[in-house]
């Protein structure tokens, strides 16, 4: 029996299809997260402070959608952690740019930091990767976007 899908849900939590993408559907989310932000950083003329707090939004409406959405996914689809949730990347990407201003290398490094931080789950992102549905599926990005905006921001300020 084919189980019924959350329309809403799975668009948001796969991010339009993203999830679906092979290798790597992690790295697919976070380019496809780091897309969408290069776009309106480009095309809404944000100054510096502006960008950095539309960002800070934006990736909070992202997790307080993406738990209830991927809670959801993990109900409809009978897997505790979908690989093909990739939300939570999109999320944790945006908090990483946070702090990455209108420098191309502060992108890229923002891109790397988050992915190397999402892989390696360093405390307390791998407890909250042992938490069960979706509040765990999206905080140990929340973290990871964290350390790496922590990063980023120093780089900024230094390099």
């Amino acid at each position: 029996m084919k189980r019924q899908r959350t329309a809403w849900a799975w668009t948001l939590g796969t991010f339009f299809g993203t999830g679906f993408l092979r290798p790597g559907p992690g790295t697919w989310g976070s380019a496809a997260g780091l897309v969408l932000w290069l776009a309106v950083a480009h095309w809404a003329h944000f100054s510096r402070g502006q960008l950095a707090l539309a960002t800070a939004v934006a990736a909070l409406i992202v997790v307080l959608v993406g738990i209830p959405a991927s809670s959801i996914i993990v109900r409809e689809s009978g897997t505790e952690d979908p690989g093909f949730v990739v939300l939570d990347e999109v999320a944790g990407q945006w908090i990483a740019l946070i702090g990455a201003t209108t420098r191309p290398w502060l992108w890229l490094l923002a891109f790397l930091l988050f992915r190397v931080f999402d892989i390696l789950k360093p405390p307390p992102a791998r407890q909250f990767d042992r938490m069960h549905g979706g509040f765990g599926i999206m905080m140990d990005d929340v973290a990871a976007g964290s350390y790496a905006l922590a990063l980023v921001w120093i780089a900024s300020r230094w390099l």
